[in-house]
């Protein structure tokens, strides 16, 4: 197995108290091995902060990581144009910030790597600096040429919003059929090729409360997605819907299906915050390289106090490398 690509995120935000306390957990959170880009001298001064005994060892490449993982945190060093403070964003830092996911995105692609895990970054710190893209998954997607398709997963929920980062008032305008199957054949494939479900059954929930209730409420459920939602099932693919989203998400009617579709970003979020926060990941789809990284913000609030949580690095840490075993399994 190659090692895992981890990112620094923003260094003023949690990702590198996540970093150190994940690596602390590999054996008995049954880690694969991984490397982080970042600033060695940060994460040693972070850690000896924090009271974290984490011994850091700077790498030339990835392909040292494998053997100073059981003793050392592997880093694979990143300059950054300011001392970093914990809950202290600062432009000067954010060309490091991209340079850690350029880098991280290259090494996988070369098969140095065998998968991106992304800290959290702060678009609004790399907007003052020049950053050109709606966010992180939108600069994977530039980067790679992929098609990318967000999911939320963990091990209670796995969902999908067909339409994310756009104002509510916008989404039945983005909303179409092209859109609609074209996101639907992705997962189908990604929950096959990455998830090993050999025959995914998806969910689709309606626009509109109770699914457009026949059209009394809605016009969506009728015109764009059920014409969609027949075509996928002509060419094979097991999809249930439109639903009422409002009965979808109940213990007995997950049992039903192996992801949900939602037609907008709260849709699809609210119910697995609500169901499983700790251990979300985000996951993108649709890129030719796995992408994996904690649910959860830069949390500048509670950066450098020791008291972030690792839970949701852990498990994209996990699933990036179970995705990345299934992958290279399956050449």
């Amino acid at each position: 197995m190659l090692p895992l690509a981890l990112t620094m995120g923003d260094p003023a935000g949690i990702g590198g108290e996540l970093t150190l306390k994940s690596w602390l957990a590999r054996q008995s959170a049954g880690l694969g091995v991984f490397f982080t880009l970042d600033d060695p001298a940060r994460l040693e001064t972070l850690g000896q902060s924090l009271g974290l005994n984490v011994p850091v060892k700077e790498i030339a490449g990835p392909e040292e990581a494998a053997g100073i993982f059981d003793t050392a945190l592997p880093v694979l060093p990143i300059k950054l144009g300011a001392a970093a403070k914990p809950g202290v964003p600062d432009p000067a830092n954010a060309p490091g910030t991209i340079t850690a996911i350029e880098e991280a995105v290259k090494l996988t692609e070369a098969r140095r790597a065998g998968a991106i895990v992304t800290n959290p970054i702060h678009k609004g710190v790399l907007y003052r600096a020049g950053f050109k893209h709606p966010g992180h998954t939108e600069f994977l997607a530039a980067l790679t040429g992929g098609t990318p398709v967000m999911m939320l997963a963990s091990p209670l929920l796995k969902v999908v919003p067909l339409t994310i980062h756009i104002p509510l008032a916008a989404v039945p305008a983005a909303l179409g059929r092209a859109l609609i199957e074209e996101k639907t054949r992705i997962v189908h494939r990604a929950l096959q090729e990455n998830f090993g479900i050999a025959e995914p059954r998806l969910a689709v929930a309606g626009l509109n409360p109770h699914a457009g209730e026949g059209g009394s409420m809605g016009k969506e459920e009728e015109e764009i997605i059920q014409p969609a939602l027949e075509t996928l099932r002509c060419d094979g693919i097991d999809v249930k819907g439109p639903l009422s989203a409002d009965t979808m998400f109940h213990v007995k009617a997950r049992e039903n299906y192996d992801a949900a579709l939602c037609m907008y970003h709260d849709q699809a979020l609210i119910p697995i915050k609500t169901l499983d926060f700790d251990r979300g990941v985000n996951v993108t789809l649709g890129l030719p390289i796995i992408r994996t990284s904690p649910d959860h913000g830069t949390a500048f609030d509670i950066a450098g106090k020791g008291i972030a949580n690792p839970a949701s690095l852990i498990e994209a840490l996990r699933l990036a490398g179970e995705m990345a075993a299934r992958r290279s399994s399956s050449k």
